[in-house]
């Protein structure tokens, strides 16, 4: 999804590789789909200094395409 503040040439990158992708992938592989990103960041302070830790959380849809 693009950002408000992306560029036009950001966006037009992103459709390009979106169609170049499609051309590439084969009708019938699976998809796969990310329905949800988290990211969760605390920063702590140790005595050697500053720790940034980060969890990423990826909720995704594979769809299997059957061969009938």
């Amino acid at each position: 999804m693009a950002e408000k503040n992306d560029s036009i040439v950001r966006n037009i990158g992103r459709f390009t590789g979106e169609i170049w992708r499609a051309i590439k992938t084969p009708a019938n592989s699976s998809e796969k789909h990310e329905v949800k990103r988290t990211t969760e960041t605390e920063e702590r302070q140790t005595e050697d200094g500053k720790v940034t830790l980060r969890r990423t959380t990826i909720e995704e849809i594979e769809i299997s395409k059957d061969e009938s």
